[in-house]
């Protein structure tokens, strides 16, 4: 099939070229533009509690004021607030209001606080009801910008904080975070390109490539988006392009050293390209099939970032699959041997490399080579032991000189820290009849009560007297560990309990949304982990015809991410001191490190079964494939690990942790799983690795056995073949 498909591309490759252009073209004109949602509360199903509380907000109080920002007020010199300095405060608040700035409704001064360090005024606005609205931050970013020429004169200083102020804060650094992952990520490519091959033809090869892709991509997403009403999460863009940009050169570093091994057997450039085709076909469509089924698996998450990620990446995979297999082949075989120019080193393999002699040792000691990899990632699965997940995407992303961050630690001087973003809890009747005064204050009491409540507004009644609103302040940040424990633990349970006969009650807000997002996190671990662990292994067993090796594989691939996790929790937990991974990466990384690590698992084993049907022993198969497939995976690895590494560059530590989590987790499946525990536990296992379908046996129709290692090609210290 893929020989087949390998020589009608080199026969025809203007034409492929040119479809790719028209369908680019039609895709980038008609496609709608690709947008993204940082709302959580839309991210969650209706029977959730927080979402069934934000109903009854929106059914019985429409008219209730939105806290969208807060600005906090304190004397320059950090004195004590004084009589002139209130006034003062309320003066601004008035003057602001005045201003009648789109989505403000009002500016009203609160409390000063008891310690008389800070005041606040709070800005109402609607609530959000279209996630993709950002007028609301451009609110902000006016008031932010009349509120320094109204306090001129003034002893005070100010900033602004809340929920609308971080998403506008988020996405000034996300578009920075967009740019320098980008360039990044092209940056990275070149460089590491023309080191390993010496070829700028070479090095630019992806990036135009998967510059024509990438646009597509976006916009067969969009259009799906829209067709299937999927949402993207805020990063969704800068992990697209490093998802394209990794993974297509992988696929092409897959072709090329094929390509290149082809012509240094004396292929001419055309029949070379077939033969890599032919060879490699299989296994990328296999190791994209196991991405494609992982991301896939996403679509089982009950939370609707992740249902919408998950297509959204397999969409961009699967382009990048047809790319690999259509685009790379056409282009390359019409440059021929000039795509490896000025370099010559195409020509004649390098001696005594040093895949070689890791080949040689593997092949003498695949015990000891398998026990030292499982060692070293079992050691650092460990840390995964003291795994936290944050649920703060906006503050715990930004920079901490970010005005949103530093208004907040203001706030905290003199209030509870959860003042920026109150719980609600709705009390309603089920009798029908109406909550009287005396029950609806009684309740207030009882929440008060509460260990880890601030404070409880008194209760507001709706217009029928069914329900009564509470507004209650934590004494924690509305996503710390202390104010998902209090409303999950005491909050909740209290409200439940202590609802007069005859009413109910919800509690809802951003913290208990936080809750039932760690709560459907928790459930979606249960769901989609095994699911797409169970789809790659289909996947391997149909691809080597085995019923053993899936097993195996996918035991160094849980390893790689134990590690991988470990190692994340360790660095920002433990050394960099962080509250908390972001909640979703352990699912990203297992979906990241499962699938992309069974890529170079599927590389690898592929080859070994190859070196097998040519005759050689387990042991001589593990060293041979090592020295061949080593350089591909290596620099694959490299590559794919260097382009998830420019997240970091980003400046927030969500994108910070996703970029540290992936590169490792990529490392550590190239250099470690791949090139280590597979082979070396291949060579161990013998023959029944391949059990039933005897995979490694020739393929001259012979059905002989692979012979053993007793008669086998001893490898010389360079890693070449000589007779024993």
């Amino acid at each position: 099939m893929f020989s087949g498909l390998g020589r009608f591309v080199v026969r025809r490759p203007w034409w492929i070229i040119l479809a790719w252009v028209v369908a680019a073209g039609a895709v980038i004109s008609l496609a709608p533009k690709l947008t993204s949602s940082s709302d959580e509360a839309s991210f969650l199903p209706e029977h959730y509690e927080s979402i069934r509380a934000a109903d009854v907000q929106e059914e019985e109080f429409p008219e209730q004021q939105n806290v969208g920002a807060v600005i906090v007020f304190q004397r320059s010199d950090g004195g004590k607030l004084t009589a002139a300095d209130s006034a003062d405060v309320e003066r601004v608040s008035k003057e602001l209001t005045a201003r009648k700035i789109p989505e403000v409704r009002a500016v009203v001064p609160g409390e000063v606080s008891p310690n008389k360090l800070v005041r606040t005024s709070v800005v109402a606005m609607p609530k959000i009801t279209d996630p993709e609205d950002t007028s609301q931050q451009d609110a902000v970013e006016t008031l932010r910008s009349d509120l320094g020429p109204e306090l001129k004169g003034t002893d005070l200083t100010a900033g602004i904080t809340g929920s609308a102020a971080q998403a506008l804060d988020e996405r000034d650094a996300s578009e920075r975070a967009g740019m320098l992952v980008g360039v990044g990520t092209i940056v990275i490519i070149i460089v590491l390109l023309l080191v390993i091959f010496r070829s700028p033809i070479i090095a630019l090869l992806p990036v135009v490539l998967i510059g024509l892709i990438s646009p597509m991509a976006t916009g067969l997403i969009a259009s799906a988006n829209e067709a299937f009403d999927m949402k993207a999460d805020s990063s969704i863009q800068e992990l697209l392009t490093v998802v394209l940009f990794g993974v297509g050169t992988d696929y092409i570093l897959f072709l090329l050293f094929r390509y290149r091994e082809a012509l240094r057997a004396g292929e001419d450039p055309k029949g070379a390209m077939v033969h890599a085709v032919d060879r490699v076909g299989e296994a990328i469509t296999s190791a994209a099939g196991a991405v494609i089924v992982a991301f896939a698996a996403l679509t089982l998450s009950s939370l609707g970032m992740l249902r919408s990620m998950g297509p959204a990446l397999a969409i961009a995979v699967f382009l990048t699959l047809l790319a690999g297999l259509t685009l790379v082949p056409a282009v390359v075989s019409l440059l021929g041997t000039k795509v490896f120019w000025p370099s010559k080193s195409w020509r004649h393999e390098p001696q005594g490399t040093g895949f070689a002699r890791l080949g040689a040792s593997v092949a003498r000691r695949p015990a000891v080579w398998a026990v030292v990899s499982a060692l070293f990632m079992g050691a650092l699965t460990l840390g995964a032991l003291g795994y936290k997940a944050n649920f703060d995407l906006a503050g715990s992303s930004l920079p901490e000189d970010k005005e949103s961050m530093v208004a907040m630690r203001d706030l905290e001087k003199g209030f509870p820290a959860g003042s920026t973003d109150p719980t609600s809890v709705y009390l309603t009747s089920t009798s029908g009849e109406a909550v009287s005064r005396e029950r609806a204050a009684a309740f207030r009491e009882r929440l008060a009560d509460v260990p880890g409540v601030g404070s409880v507004a008194a209760p507001r009644l709706n217009p029928g007297r069914t329900t009564a609103s509470y507004s209650v302040i934590l004494s924690d940040p509305p996503a710390s560990d202390g104010a998902l424990a209090t409303v999950k633990d005491r909050l909740r349970p209290v409200a439940h309990e202590e609802a007069p006969d005859g009413s109910k009650a919800l509690v809802g807000g951003t913290t208990a949304i936080y809750v039932d997002i760690n709560k459907a996190v928790d459930r979606d671990y249960s769901v989609v982990f095994p699911v797409a662990a169970l789809a790659i292994m289909v996947i391997l067993g149909l691809l080597l015809r085995s019923l053993v090796a899936p097993w195996y594989l996918m035991l160094s691939v849980a390893l790689g991410f134990g590690a991988t996790l470990g190692a994340t929790s360790l660095l920002f937990q433990q050394i960099g001191s962080q509250p908390g991974l972001m909640f979703m990466l352990p699912v990203i990384m297992y979906l990241f490190v499962v699938a992309l690590g069974t890529d170079y698992n599927i590389l690898m084993v592929s080859r070994l079964r190859e070196e097998a049907r040519e005759g050689r022993g387990p042991r001589d198969a593990a060293g041979t494939a090592v020295r061949h497939s080593g350089p591909t995976i290596g620099s694959a690895g490299v590559i794919l690990a260097g382009t998830f590494a420019t997240l970091m560059l980003a400046g927030n530590s969500t994108l910070s942790q996703m970029g540290f989590s992936l590169s490792f987790g990529i490392v550590i499946a190239a250099f470690v799983m791949a090139m280590l525990f597979t082979p070396a536990l291949t060579a161990l296992i013998g023959h029944a690795a391949w059990w039933p379908g005897h995979g490694d046996e020739r393929r001259n129709g012979s059905g002989t056995a692979p012979r053993s290692d007793s008669a086998r090609e001893e490898p010389r210290a360079d890693g070449a073949p000589r007779p024993r």
